[in-house]
Protein backbone atom coordinates (compact mmCIF):
# COMPACT_ATOMS: atom_id res chain seq x y z
CA UNK A 1 0.00 0.00 0.00
CA UNK A 2 2.85 2.38 0.87
CA UNK A 3 4.53 1.65 -2.49
CA UNK A 4 1.26 2.36 -4.32
CA UNK A 5 0.83 5.68 -2.52
CA UNK A 6 4.40 6.68 -3.32
CA UNK A 7 3.92 5.89 -7.02
CA UNK A 8 0.66 7.72 -7.65
CA UNK A 9 2.45 10.52 -9.48
CA UNK A 10 3.75 7.97 -12.01
CA UNK A 11 0.27 7.54 -13.47
CA UNK A 12 0.20 4.88 -16.18
CA UNK A 13 3.88 4.18 -15.59
CA UNK A 14 3.27 2.94 -12.06
CA UNK A 15 4.81 -0.46 -11.38
CA UNK A 16 5.22 -2.39 -8.15
CA UNK A 17 8.12 -4.83 -8.09
CA UNK A 18 7.86 -7.79 -5.72
CA UNK A 19 10.71 -10.17 -4.88
CA UNK A 20 10.56 -13.61 -3.26
CA UNK A 21 13.56 -15.94 -3.06
CA UNK A 22 12.94 -19.34 -4.64
CA UNK A 23 16.20 -21.33 -4.64
CA UNK A 24 16.76 -24.26 -2.24
CA UNK A 25 19.60 -22.48 -0.44
CA UNK A 26 17.49 -19.37 0.14
CA UNK A 27 14.43 -21.38 1.14
CA UNK A 28 16.42 -23.34 3.70
CA UNK A 29 18.87 -20.83 5.17
CA UNK A 30 17.28 -17.42 4.65
CA UNK A 31 13.53 -17.98 4.77
CA UNK A 32 13.12 -21.35 6.44
CA UNK A 33 10.06 -22.06 4.29
CA UNK A 34 8.83 -24.85 2.04
CA UNK A 35 8.12 -24.63 -1.67
CA UNK A 36 4.39 -24.37 -0.99
CA UNK A 37 4.86 -21.59 1.54
CA UNK A 38 7.04 -19.65 -0.90
CA UNK A 39 4.51 -20.08 -3.69
CA UNK A 40 1.65 -18.93 -1.46
CA UNK A 41 3.64 -15.85 -0.35
CA UNK A 42 4.32 -14.93 -3.96
CA UNK A 43 0.73 -15.40 -5.13
CA UNK A 44 -0.76 -13.49 -2.20
CA UNK A 45 1.63 -10.56 -2.66
CA UNK A 46 1.11 -10.33 -6.42
CA UNK A 47 -2.66 -10.53 -6.08
CA UNK A 48 -2.69 -7.72 -3.52
CA UNK A 49 -0.38 -5.51 -5.60
CA UNK A 50 -2.45 -6.15 -8.74
CA UNK A 51 -5.52 -4.76 -7.00
CA UNK A 52 -3.62 -1.53 -6.36
CA UNK A 53 -1.37 -1.08 -9.38
CA UNK A 54 -1.72 -1.35 -13.13
CA UNK A 55 1.52 -3.25 -13.58
CA UNK A 56 3.21 -5.71 -11.22
CA UNK A 57 6.65 -7.22 -11.71
CA UNK A 58 7.57 -10.41 -9.89
CA UNK A 59 11.16 -11.51 -9.34
CA UNK A 60 12.10 -15.02 -8.31
CA UNK A 61 15.27 -14.18 -6.41
CA UNK A 62 18.17 -16.55 -7.13
CA UNK A 63 16.18 -18.01 -10.01
CA UNK A 64 19.31 -19.34 -11.72
CA UNK A 65 19.84 -21.72 -8.76
CA UNK A 66 16.17 -22.69 -8.48
CA UNK A 67 14.82 -26.06 -9.66
CA UNK A 68 13.40 -25.37 -13.16
CA UNK A 69 10.16 -27.26 -12.47
CA UNK A 70 9.47 -25.29 -9.29
CA UNK A 71 10.40 -22.04 -11.01
CA UNK A 72 7.92 -22.84 -13.79
CA UNK A 73 5.24 -23.63 -11.19
CA UNK A 74 5.67 -20.38 -9.28
CA UNK A 75 5.89 -18.30 -12.48
CA UNK A 76 2.64 -19.77 -13.76
CA UNK A 77 0.96 -19.08 -10.41
CA UNK A 78 2.00 -15.42 -10.15
CA UNK A 79 0.97 -14.77 -13.76
CA UNK A 80 -2.49 -16.08 -12.90
CA UNK A 81 -2.43 -13.80 -9.84
CA UNK A 82 -1.85 -10.73 -12.02
CA UNK A 83 1.88 -10.30 -12.68
CA UNK A 84 2.63 -8.53 -15.97
CA UNK A 85 6.43 -8.78 -15.89
CA UNK A 86 8.36 -11.85 -14.77
CA UNK A 87 11.97 -11.33 -13.81
CA UNK A 88 14.35 -14.31 -13.76
CA UNK A 89 17.45 -13.00 -11.99
CA UNK A 90 20.94 -14.42 -11.75
CA UNK A 91 21.20 -12.91 -8.29
CA UNK A 92 24.69 -14.12 -7.42
CA UNK A 93 26.30 -14.13 -10.86
CA UNK A 94 26.34 -17.93 -10.87
CA UNK A 95 25.02 -19.08 -14.23
CA UNK A 96 26.64 -19.36 -17.64
CA UNK A 97 25.13 -18.04 -20.90
CA UNK A 98 24.16 -21.46 -22.26
CA UNK A 99 22.53 -22.43 -18.95
CA UNK A 100 20.61 -19.18 -18.79
CA UNK A 101 19.42 -19.59 -22.37
CA UNK A 102 18.17 -23.09 -21.52
CA UNK A 103 16.38 -21.84 -18.40
CA UNK A 104 14.44 -19.13 -20.23
CA UNK A 105 13.67 -21.57 -23.04
CA UNK A 106 12.41 -24.09 -20.46
CA UNK A 107 10.04 -21.53 -18.96
CA UNK A 108 8.69 -20.55 -22.37
CA UNK A 109 8.01 -24.21 -23.07
CA UNK A 110 6.60 -25.26 -19.67
CA UNK A 111 4.66 -22.20 -18.47
CA UNK A 112 1.38 -22.23 -20.43
CA UNK A 113 0.47 -18.58 -19.71
CA UNK A 114 3.95 -17.12 -20.26
CA UNK A 115 2.84 -15.40 -23.46
CA UNK A 116 0.78 -12.99 -21.30
CA UNK A 117 3.86 -11.39 -19.71
CA UNK A 118 7.15 -9.73 -20.53
CA UNK A 119 10.16 -11.79 -19.50
CA UNK A 120 12.91 -9.86 -17.74
CA UNK A 121 16.44 -10.65 -16.59
CA UNK A 122 18.64 -9.18 -13.89
CA UNK A 123 22.27 -10.28 -13.81
CA UNK A 124 25.20 -9.77 -11.47
CA UNK A 125 28.79 -9.82 -12.64
CA UNK A 126 30.47 -11.95 -9.97
CA UNK A 127 32.14 -14.12 -12.61
CA UNK A 128 32.17 -11.52 -15.38
CA UNK A 129 29.17 -13.02 -17.19
CA UNK A 130 26.45 -10.39 -16.69
CA UNK A 131 26.50 -8.90 -20.19
CA UNK A 132 26.98 -12.27 -21.91
CA UNK A 133 24.15 -13.78 -19.87
CA UNK A 134 21.82 -10.88 -20.65
CA UNK A 135 22.50 -11.14 -24.38
CA UNK A 136 22.00 -14.91 -24.29
CA UNK A 137 18.53 -14.64 -22.78
CA UNK A 138 17.51 -11.91 -25.20
CA UNK A 139 18.09 -14.54 -27.85
CA UNK A 140 15.91 -16.91 -25.79
CA UNK A 141 13.03 -14.43 -25.70
CA UNK A 142 13.57 -12.07 -22.76
CA UNK A 143 12.52 -8.53 -23.65
CA UNK A 144 13.58 -6.56 -20.57
CA UNK A 145 17.15 -6.30 -19.32
CA UNK A 146 17.86 -4.74 -15.95
CA UNK A 147 21.27 -3.24 -15.38
CA UNK A 148 23.23 -0.08 -14.66
CA UNK A 149 25.30 2.48 -16.49
CA UNK A 150 29.00 1.67 -16.06
CA UNK A 151 27.98 -1.67 -14.52
CA UNK A 152 27.93 -0.25 -11.00
CA UNK A 153 26.11 -2.28 -8.38
CA UNK A 154 26.36 -4.63 -5.45
CA UNK A 155 29.55 -6.71 -5.15
CA UNK A 156 31.07 -7.00 -8.65
CA UNK A 157 28.26 -4.93 -10.14
CA UNK A 158 25.32 -5.50 -12.46
CA UNK A 159 24.84 -5.86 -16.19
CA UNK A 160 26.54 -2.96 -17.96
CA UNK A 161 23.72 -1.39 -19.93
CA UNK A 162 25.83 0.53 -22.44
CA UNK A 163 27.57 -2.69 -23.47
CA UNK A 164 24.29 -4.53 -23.99
CA UNK A 165 22.85 -1.56 -25.89
CA UNK A 166 25.80 -1.30 -28.26
CA UNK A 167 25.97 -5.06 -28.80
CA UNK A 168 22.34 -4.99 -29.92
CA UNK A 169 22.97 -1.86 -31.99
CA UNK A 170 26.15 -3.05 -33.70
CA UNK A 171 25.04 -6.64 -34.26
CA UNK A 172 21.59 -6.11 -35.70
CA UNK A 173 22.35 -9.03 -38.00
CA UNK A 174 22.58 -11.35 -34.97
CA UNK A 175 19.83 -9.72 -32.86
CA UNK A 176 17.50 -9.08 -35.77
CA UNK A 177 14.28 -9.34 -33.74
CA UNK A 178 15.02 -6.68 -31.13
CA UNK A 179 15.79 -2.97 -30.93
CA UNK A 180 16.07 -0.51 -28.04
CA UNK A 181 15.14 2.92 -29.40
CA UNK A 182 17.84 4.37 -27.14
CA UNK A 183 19.73 7.48 -28.24
CA UNK A 184 23.15 5.88 -28.20
CA UNK A 185 24.95 9.19 -28.69
CA UNK A 186 24.09 10.06 -25.08
CA UNK A 187 25.93 7.06 -23.62
CA UNK A 188 29.32 8.72 -23.06
CA UNK A 189 27.75 11.78 -21.45
CA UNK A 190 25.53 9.60 -19.26
CA UNK A 191 28.48 7.44 -18.24
CA UNK A 192 30.49 10.49 -17.18
CA UNK A 193 27.54 11.88 -15.23
CA UNK A 194 27.07 8.58 -13.36
CA UNK A 195 30.80 8.36 -12.64
CA UNK A 196 30.86 11.91 -11.27
CA UNK A 197 27.77 11.49 -9.11
CA UNK A 198 28.72 8.04 -7.78
CA UNK A 199 32.41 8.77 -7.26
CA UNK A 200 33.23 5.54 -9.11
CA UNK A 201 35.71 6.18 -11.89
CA UNK A 202 35.40 4.38 -15.22
CA UNK A 203 38.52 2.33 -16.03
CA UNK A 204 40.32 3.64 -19.10
CA UNK A 205 40.17 0.19 -20.72
CA UNK A 206 36.43 -0.33 -20.15
CA UNK A 207 34.39 -1.26 -23.21
CA UNK A 208 32.29 1.39 -25.01
CA UNK A 209 32.78 4.32 -22.58
CA UNK A 210 36.35 3.85 -21.31
CA UNK A 211 38.81 6.53 -22.38
CA UNK A 212 40.86 3.95 -24.28
CA UNK A 213 37.88 2.17 -25.86
CA UNK A 214 38.76 3.65 -29.23
CA UNK A 215 42.47 4.18 -28.61
CA UNK A 216 45.08 2.46 -30.70
CA UNK A 217 48.64 2.43 -29.40
CA UNK A 218 50.18 0.18 -32.05
CA UNK A 219 51.50 2.03 -35.06
CA UNK A 220 50.10 -0.59 -37.43
CA UNK A 221 46.68 -0.35 -35.79
CA UNK A 222 46.73 3.45 -35.92
CA UNK A 223 47.64 3.43 -39.58
CA UNK A 224 44.80 1.01 -40.32
CA UNK A 225 42.23 3.09 -38.42
CA UNK A 226 43.33 6.27 -40.13
CA UNK A 227 42.78 4.60 -43.50
CA UNK A 228 39.52 2.85 -42.59
CA UNK A 229 38.04 2.65 -39.09
CA UNK A 230 36.49 -0.76 -39.67
CA UNK A 231 39.96 -2.32 -39.71
CA UNK A 232 40.11 -2.21 -35.90
CA UNK A 233 36.85 -0.62 -34.71
CA UNK A 234 33.56 -2.55 -34.69
CA UNK A 235 31.66 0.36 -33.12
CA UNK A 236 31.37 3.91 -34.40
CA UNK A 237 32.61 6.16 -31.57
CA UNK A 238 30.48 9.07 -32.76
CA UNK A 239 27.32 6.96 -32.40
CA UNK A 240 28.17 6.48 -28.72
CA UNK A 241 28.87 10.13 -28.08
CA UNK A 242 32.61 10.32 -28.58
CA UNK A 243 34.13 12.97 -30.79
CA UNK A 244 36.78 12.14 -33.34
CA UNK A 245 38.58 8.93 -32.41
CA UNK A 246 41.36 9.59 -29.92
CA UNK A 247 44.68 8.08 -30.90
CA UNK A 248 46.82 8.00 -27.76
CA UNK A 249 50.39 8.10 -28.88
CA UNK A 250 53.11 5.70 -27.75
CA UNK A 251 56.70 5.12 -28.74
CA UNK A 252 55.30 2.72 -31.35
CA UNK A 253 53.23 5.45 -32.99
CA UNK A 254 54.31 6.55 -36.44
CA UNK A 255 54.85 9.97 -37.97
CA UNK A 256 51.41 9.84 -39.62
CA UNK A 257 49.65 9.49 -36.25
CA UNK A 258 51.73 12.29 -34.71
CA UNK A 259 50.94 14.62 -37.60
CA UNK A 260 47.23 13.82 -37.37
CA UNK A 261 47.22 14.59 -33.65
CA UNK A 262 49.06 17.87 -34.15
CA UNK A 263 46.49 18.96 -36.73
CA UNK A 264 43.60 17.93 -34.45
CA UNK A 265 45.12 20.06 -31.67
CA UNK A 266 45.67 23.02 -33.99
CA UNK A 267 49.44 22.88 -33.52
CA UNK A 268 51.63 23.96 -36.42
CA UNK A 269 55.17 22.62 -36.67
CA UNK A 270 57.47 23.55 -39.57
CA UNK A 271 58.64 20.60 -41.62
CA UNK A 272 62.22 21.38 -40.65
CA UNK A 273 61.36 20.90 -36.96
CA UNK A 274 59.47 17.64 -37.39
CA UNK A 275 62.51 15.33 -37.16
CA UNK A 276 63.49 16.93 -33.84
CA UNK A 277 59.93 16.79 -32.54
CA UNK A 278 59.67 13.14 -33.48
CA UNK A 279 62.96 12.40 -31.69
CA UNK A 280 61.67 14.10 -28.52
CA UNK A 281 58.37 12.29 -28.90
CA UNK A 282 60.11 8.90 -29.03
CA UNK A 283 62.06 9.71 -25.85
CA UNK A 284 58.82 10.69 -24.11
CA UNK A 285 57.25 7.46 -25.29
CA UNK A 286 60.11 5.46 -23.82
CA UNK A 287 59.46 7.04 -20.42
CA UNK A 288 55.65 6.86 -20.39
CA UNK A 289 53.19 4.37 -21.80
CA UNK A 290 51.14 7.07 -23.52
CA UNK A 291 51.99 10.51 -24.86
CA UNK A 292 48.84 12.57 -24.25
CA UNK A 293 47.78 15.83 -25.86
CA UNK A 294 49.28 18.00 -23.12
CA UNK A 295 52.57 16.14 -23.46
CA UNK A 296 52.63 16.69 -27.19
CA UNK A 297 51.87 20.39 -26.80
CA UNK A 298 54.71 20.71 -24.30
CA UNK A 299 57.10 19.05 -26.74
CA UNK A 300 56.10 21.53 -29.46
CA UNK A 301 56.69 24.42 -27.02
CA UNK A 302 60.17 23.06 -26.25
CA UNK A 303 61.37 23.24 -29.85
Amino acid sequence: IAAHEALKAAGERERIHLVVATSPIHRKYKLGKSREQIRNMAVKSVAMASDLCGEVQFSAEDASRTEPEFLAEIVESVIDAGAAVINIPDTVGYTMPEEYFRLISYLKLHVPNVDRVRLSVHCHDDMGMAVANSLAVIRAGARQVEGTINGIGERAGNTTLEEVIMALHARRDFFSEVWTGIRTNELVRTSRMVAAMSGLAVPRSKAVVGANAFAHGSGIHQDGVLKNRSTYEVLDPEEIGWGTTELPLTKHSGRHAVNMRLRALGLSVPDTDMPRLFELFKKQGDQCKFVYDDDLAALVDSL
